[in-house]
């Protein structure tokens, strides 16, 4: 199952250690499925069906060997929305779509824009949906009363989950110590699960969720009238879900990549989440993506190959066909504890550490993306904490413009810019000349700084025109290939002699005013 010459070392043991990490992940998706599907308002197989349907195939033909995928809660809570309005129906047919939009990025190679996604911005996103993983596992916590409403528990029923929860945790701890083969979260879940059983120990197990059982997912037409009014009201949510799907599963992507040392495989990963949802949501599933802790789970019992996803897929099938009695007597407790040493593992710690050693601007991009997340969604947090980012490093960039002065044999005044001229370093630019005090020959250098933009354009025909309007000439040196492209395309060069392929020399170009007359 490894690629390349891993493969030939791929041995009993491996394999074993792959089966078993699978277990353990489908051992945990029950529960989450279940929990998401009530989110959404939908059936729990609904839930179920997703997590196999789209876990199998990312697994296959995913970009990361070792990811897992399924139905998550931040697309429940977009969901459930399109649900009570529409109904279930609507819901397949949003899925559908979403798929293909995911397909067609992963089509047009949008999944490297994750590139741009800033180191705060993912310590962020995973401090904030460590923070949610573990206040989604509070809801276990909750009894159901007489009159369907919930309350918290109490007394002995409190102590005894708290007491397995804390000893789940601390078997999932020991284990590893004992150098055990057996995962650590499998042989806590199986350790706390035999002493409630033999004890009969009286606190909430999987079956008091939902039932699971059921039979293999059926191909189903979504029964939504093929319409322009039917496209209207999916489009938006498919759009929304799309792209909480893929940040969510590329951000996933990449700190699973961080783990394992492999890279790449962006693309990859949108056309397999594309392809797994529109399948989904063909055969009644509420679609998915990957799934943070459920791939942190895989990877630290483990899980390095495409075996442990495909594995914990094919056992949550078989969970749902053949084993609902034995999967719903497992308790409640058990895998909370698991998902709080999920939690534990997946919260950036060392980003409360460096808080005060890195520049306040990223302190406070980490703290506000975190926040986010729980508050709202991750592609919310993640778009914010990047267009945070960028208006920081916008900022800093527009300080650094500057010149430096003087006058050549010429008698010509040469301004050597320092620093990129952007939108944002515009005004700083214009305030670096003197048209009034400068000879009739000014020559701005660029040997040190870049035309980015169509506001540095403008900002150089302002200043030229400034000297127009003094009867003096400005020239432009030294630009870049791509600056001279910039500047040529607008029509604002003249060039009055050849063109020195290689700007080494000191060739000179007039400023042609005019070409943006108009555009403040």
């Amino acid at each position: 199952m490894k690629r390349g010459p891993e493969a030939d070392r791929f041995t009993p043991a491996d394999f074993s250690r792959e089966i078993m990490a699978g277990l353990t992940v489908a051992l945990a998706l029950v529960p989450e499925a279940v929990a998401f599907a009530f989110v959404a308002g939908v059936a729990p197989l609904v839930g179920l069906y997703a997590a196999f349907i789209v876990g199998l195939i990312t697994a296959v033909f995913g970009g990361r060997p070792g990811m897992i995928s399924g139905a998550t809660g931040a697309l429940a809570v977009v969901m459930v929305s399109l649900v009570a309005l529409h109904g279930v129906e609507y819901l397949f047919a949003t899925v559908v779509l979403m798929g293909i939009l995911q397909l067609l990025a992963g089509a047009f190679r949008l999944g490297k824009f994750i590139r741009l996604v800033p180191t705060p911005v993912m310590l962020g996103f995973v401090n904030g949906l460590a923070i949610v993983i573990g206040l989604a596992q509070l809801g276990q916590f909750r009894t159901a009363e007489a009159n369907g409403g919930h309350a918290w528990m109490q007394g002995w029923e409190l102590a005894l989950m708290l007491g397995l929860v804390v000893l789940t945790m601390v078997l999932i701890w020991v284990v590893p110590k004992l150098k055990s083969p057996i995962p650590a979260p499998l042989a806590g879940i199986a350790i706390v699960a035999g002493l409630v059983i033999v004890f009969g120990l009286d606190t909430p197990r999987v079956g008091d969720l939902a039932s699971i059982e059921g039979g293999l997912p059926q191909f189903h037409l979504p029964m939504v009238p093929l319409n322009w009014e039917t496209f209207t009201i999916i489009l938006p949510y498919a759009v929304i879900l799309a792209a909480i799907g893929l940040i969510e599963s590329l951000l996933t992507l990449n700190l699973v990549g961080e783990i394992v040392e492999e890279r790449g495989g962006a693309s990859q990963e949108c056309l397999a989440q594309g392809a797994a949802n529109t399948i989904t949501g063909f055969f009644g599933g509420m679609g998915g993506c990957a799934m943070i802790g459920q791939s942190m789970i895989n990877v630290r019992s483990g899980g390095r190959t495409r075996l442990s996803g495909i594995s914990a897929a094919l056992f949550l099938l078989s969970f749902i066909l053949f084993a609902a009695p034995l999967i719903e007597i497992i308790p409640l407790a058990a895998l909370v504890g698991v998902m709080f040493m999920v939690v534990i593992g997946t919260f950036a710690w060392r980003s409360l550490l460096i808080m005060r050693k890195i520049p306040l601007s990223d302190s406070f991009v980490i703290v506000l993306v975190t926040a986010v997340t729980v508050m709202a969604d991750l592609a919310v947090a993640v778009v914010v904490g990047v267009i945070v980012s960028a208006l920081v490093f916008a900022w800093n960039n527009a300080k650094r413009i500057h010149a430096t002065s003087r006058l050549n044999h010429k008698g010509q005044k040469v301004y050597s810019i320092e620093g990129p001229l952007f939108f944002g370093s515009t005004d700083g630019f214009s305030e670096l000349f003197d048209p009034k005090g400068d000879p009739e020959e000014v020559v701005i250098d660029f040997a040190n700084s870049r035309v980015v933009d169509q506001s540095a354009l403008q900002a150089i025909e302002d200043v030229a025109a400034k000297y127009e309007q003094q009867g003096k000439r400005v020239s432009l040196r030294h630009l870049s290939r791509d600056c001279h492209r910039l500047l040529n395309r607008a029509g604002q060069l003249l060039v009055e002699e050849d063109d020195d392929p290689d700007y080494g020399l000191a060739v000179d170009y007039d400023v042609r005013t005019g070409s943006f007359s108009g555009a403040h």
